[in-house]
C-alpha cells in the first residue's frame, strides 16, 4: 500500500505518488511502459484475478480515481514466504491510496460503487498470449469478498482450479 505524503496549503494539497528514485531505493520496479484505465458501470463488478507470464511479468501501480474498490492481490511466486496468500485493501477516490503489485502476483478488484474508475501504471506492454489468471473464488486462496459479485466476464469466471505446478509453469518457472 502506498499512502501519499501530502503538502497542504490554502489551495488544497500537492503529493508525489510515483518517483523512480524512491521506488528503486525500496527495491520496486520503477519502469512504466503502459498506463491504462478501467471504467466500471456497476457496483459489484469483479475484474480479476489477472497476471502476465514470463518473460513479460508485469508490476503495476493501481489507484482508484473515481468511486471505490476492494483491491486484492494473490502471491503466485513459489519461492515467496507468502505464496498463495492474499491481501486486500480498499482504494477510493477519497483516500487516494495506491497499491503496488509486483511481478508474479495476481491482481483483481470488486467495485464498491457505481461508475468506478481505476488507473494503472504497468511495467511492461500487454501481451495477450501471456495473459493469465486464477479464479476469483478458487478455494485454494479463500479470498473473502465484502459484497456479492454481480458482474463478471466469462473469461474471469472460467479460469481453472489453481495448481502449484500449473501456475509455476505459466509464470515460466
Amino acid at each position: 500500500m502506498i499512502d501519499l505524503v501530502r503538502h497542504d496549503d490554502d489551495r488544497g494539497f500537492f503529493a508525489r505518488w510515483w518517483s523512480r528514485d524512491e521506488w528503486e531505493a525500496r527495491g520496486l520496479t520503477p519502469r512504466i511502459e503502459q498506463c491504462s484505465i478501467s471504467f466500471n458501470r456497476r457496483r459489484g463488478t469483479l475484474r480479476g484475478m489477472h497476471y502476465q507470464a514470463a518473460p513479460y511479468e508485469e508490476a503495476k501501480l493501481v489507484r482508484c480515481t473515481r468511486g471505490a474498490i476492494y483491491d486484492v492481490v494473490v502471491d503466485l511466486r513459489p519461492a515467496a514466504p507468502t505464496y498463495t496468500q492474499w491481501e486486500a485493501i480498499e482504494l477510493t477516490a477519497d483516500n487516494r491510496r495506491s497499491v503496488y503489485v509486483p511481478e508474479g502476483v495476481a491482481h483483481g478488484f470488486l467495485t464498491l460503487a457505481d461508475e468506478t474508475e481505476v488507473s494503472y501504471q504497468i511495467s511492461v506492454p500487454y501481451m495477450p498470449d501471456l495473459a493469465r489468471g486464477v479464479r476469483w473464488n478458487d478455494p485454494a486462496f479463500g479470498i473473502v469478498w465484502p459484497e456479492p459479485v454481480e458482474v463478471l466476464s466469462p473469461r474471469d469466471a472460467s479460469y481453472p482450479d489453481f495448481t502449484r505446478a500449473g501456475v509455476a509453469d505459466a509464470l515460466g518457472r
